[in-house]
């Protein structure tokens, strides 16, 4: 297969593209306001779906209006108010109207006088249409969405979408920009089979998505409907064909055969004081599997937190190097590279072998020796950042490649990476459990190596849900904790208080536990310079204090082994990945290990189903599920905080029949046309541009 498709000329995909300011009526100050909403092309307007209808009837008379219901009327100007002061204030400028049998009156705050009088004549007949409201006995209107002359009412009756805004857009403004947007949709080559439009009574591409922006009912925008499921198939087919194609581009490619004595791994493997898990077993022979192939190897290792993945990727790691070649492990954060590096620092002393670090904040002096040792191949193993990945960064024979919490990279950064070698290696690490339902969004049928099991010297951690109300018990608890010499994590989810969010302060929680526990306590978040989080987090593991405050930057790749409790603070806040990730930080040595989940009251059932959740079980894989279950598709586990896949259609609960269906597929279509060049595949071609998926081809070395 090519390592790029060169897609059909389609000229009519071409205004999709195009800047919103290529729109009639949209000039570069509405075009600032639409970026606001994420929409800087035609494509994105007709991706923003609306979220309501809004149900607007004429109503033949005051009386025959209900409160609070949109309505239209016919009336006769009465009257204008006259605009005073009120106790400093202007008071409501108030418009009377009738119908001949009630009065209602038009309520206006900071009104356009000029307009209004142009506009509401007195003695002229005109259409009203707002919401409609009884106030002390009053019937009224503020703010009535439109006043005009009486060939207007047709207009003002019916459905109409309901949009997500931005300040300074209106909601009549943004319907008619969308509808001229809609305007510009191609009728599409069909690329779905007759059987798969039959079987699930779909519409075309175009008059589905025209139809979900032209609401009749509520129900028109329901996820099940034909409309979005016929859209949200769309977009999933583009996933599971470029995912497909891509793991295809990989396993055909010509890899390295990795394969060494063994003798590195064995001198390690001797002096560790655990023994490796069945899981780690398992994994390390199929991971070593791939890399003896002489076929590329792309491949995922899933492990929870805790289960032991670093020392499987380093066994891995030595197998390269047995076999003549440099090893690259790149890593999401600076405080995560350098845990790599100091966990790996004993164990490649041992096999004998170099290990560098390169990060952003080292001095040039420093990344020059580093660039100079790599481009020699003095270095056999390199632990960085994204610093890894710049143009002065040199292999001499790099070989295998190491991608911690790989979702955290865009496609570019990774290729970057894998092209300062040929046909790389590649194994990518996540932390975070993926739900079943998920995995083939994300990583297609991407192999997957499992490491459920946690090593056999670790307890399982007690978890307690208590609320904030007995913080002063707590508080006694803490401070047995540490005089019995135990290290302590609390969490907080904000660093500085907030006016909206009635959320204990990570600041302010630092300053009262410094006030009980004198000299023991540190602070650690996002907004300190990288030397000073460095300095508190090696007080922390040195145990010079004893309580280490912090908001989520420790979320991932903190390991302090003797750190035993974990105290979480408005943990309904905070989501199942980030709790599970949160209290994978303590429970890594041989002691009893405590999570302490603080609640503020009331709970949402929800919430309290999740905090359950973590209660009962510290399986990530079992917890990924339920996340899932609880909370839909759109913040599932983190998906938002990972950079995992976002749809704008396709929903992983409603639509997880659509996703199967979509895999087989795809998995049909490329088995007939493995590179899309029949009449469906020059069609296929056209969806995967239209969803923007040709980086995938753009980027198939990436993996």
């Amino acid at each position: 297969m090519p390592n790029s498709l060169i897609y059909p000329e389609v000229d009519f995909l071409k205004p999709l593209f195009a800047s919103v300011e290529t729109m009639s009526g949209v000039g570069p100050t509405t075009a600032r306001l639409l970026q606001n909403l994420g929409c800087t092309t035609i494509q994105d307007l007709l991706w923003h779906l609306p979220q309501e209808v809004q149900i607007r009837r004429f109503s033949p008379a005051i009386k025959f209006s209900c409160p609070n219901e949109l309505i239209t009327l016919q009336v006769r100007v009465i009257s204008h108010s006259v605009l005073r002061k009120q106790k400093g204030r202007l008071t409501p400028y108030r418009v009377i109207c009738s119908d001949s049998e009630d009065s209602i009156e038009l309520v206006f705050f900071n009104p356009n006088l000029r307009y209004l009088k142009n506009a509401l004549v007195v003695g002229s007949e005109v259409i009203i249409s707002g919401r409609f409201e009884v106030y002390k006995g009053r019937f009224q209107m503020t703010h009535p969405d439109h006043i005009g002359p009486l060939t207007t009412r047709d207009f003002w009756e019916g459905a109409e979408p309901v949009y997500s805004l931005t300040q300074g857009i209106h909601q009549k403004s943004l319907q008619k920009i969308i509808k001229s947007a809609l305007g510009e949709c191609p009728q599409l080559p069909e690329w779905l089979s007759s059987n798969i439009l039959k079987k699930y009574h779909w519409p075309s591409w175009r008059e589905a998505l025209q139809k979900l922006h032209s609401p009749s009912q509520e129900g028109d925008l329901s996820l099940e409907h034909p409309y979005r499921r016929r859209l949200a198939y769309d977009e999933i087919l583009s996933n599971q064909l470029s995912l497909i194609l891509t793991r295809c581009q990989a396993e055909t490619s010509q890899g390295h055969t990795l394969i060494g004595d063994g003798q590195l791994q064995q001198n390690v493997l001797k002096t560790l004081p655990f023994s490796l898990t069945q899981d780690q077993v398992q994994a390390l022979e199929e991971i070593q599997r791939d890399m003896a192939s002489s076929s590329r190897m792309v491949r995922l290792l899933q492990g929870d937190v805790g289960s032991g993945k670093t020392i499987v990727a380093f066994l891995c790691m030595l197998r390269a190097v047995e076999a003549g070649y440099q090893v690259a492990l790149l890593a999401p954060t600076e405080i995560l590279a350098r845990q790599h590096y100091k966990t790996m620092e004993d164990w490649a002393r041992i096999a004998k072998i170099k290990l560098g670090l390169l990060i952003s904040k080292d001095t040039a002096k420093q990344r020059q020796k580093i660039y100079h040792s790599l481009a020699e191949g003095d270095i056999n193993i390199v632990v960085g950042t994204h610093a890894l990945i710049q143009p002065e960064v040199q292999f001499k024979n790099l070989g295998f490649i190491v991608i911690d919490e790989q979702h955290r990279f865009g496609v570019e950064q990774r290729l970057n990476l894998a092209e300062k070698g040929t046909n790389i290696d590649i194994l990518s690490m996540t932390a975070t459990p993926i739900p079943r339902t998920l995995m083939l969004t994300v990583f297609g049928d991407l192999t997957s190596s499992y490491l459920r099991q946690k090593p056999s010297n670790r307890k399982d951690i007690i978890t307690t849900i208590l609320p904030l109300t007995r913080l002063n018990e707590i508080m006694m608890s803490l401070k047995r904790a540490l005089q019995k010499g135990d290290k302590v994590y609390w969490v907080c989810p904000l660093i500085e208080e907030s006016e909206s969010l009635d959320l204990a302060a990570a600041e302010e929680r630092f300053a009262i536990l410094q006030t009980l526990f004198p000299e023991q306590v540190g602070l650690i978040h996002g907004r300190l310079k990288s030397h000073e989080r460095e300095a508190t987090m090696q007080a922390f593991i040195e145990g010079s204090i004893k309580v280490l405050v912090a908001t989520t930057v420790i979320e991932v790749g903190v390991h302090v082994e003797d750190a035993s409790v974990i105290i979480i603070e408005h943990a309904e806040r905070f989501g199942l990945a980030q709790l599970h990730q949160l209290r994978g930080r303590i429970g890594r040595g041989s002691q009893e290990s405590y999570c302490l989940l603080l609640y503020s009251d009331p709970l949402n059932p929800t919430a309290r189903a999740r905090l359950n959740v973590m209660r009962s079980t510290t399986d990530g894989f079992k917890i990924a599920e339920e996340d899932l279950r609880l909370r839909g598709g759109g913040e599932v586990f983190g998906i938002k905080q990972s950079g995992m896949p976002s749809f704008k259609f396709f929903d992983p609960i409603a639509h997880q029949d659509l996703l199967l269906q979509a895999h087989d597929n795809a998995q049909a279509i490329l088995s007939k046309d493995p590179h899309l060049l029949g009449p469906q595949g020059q069609a296929l071609r056209i969806l995967l541009r239209l969803f923007e998926r040709e980086q995938t081809f753009k980027y198939i070395k990436a993996a």
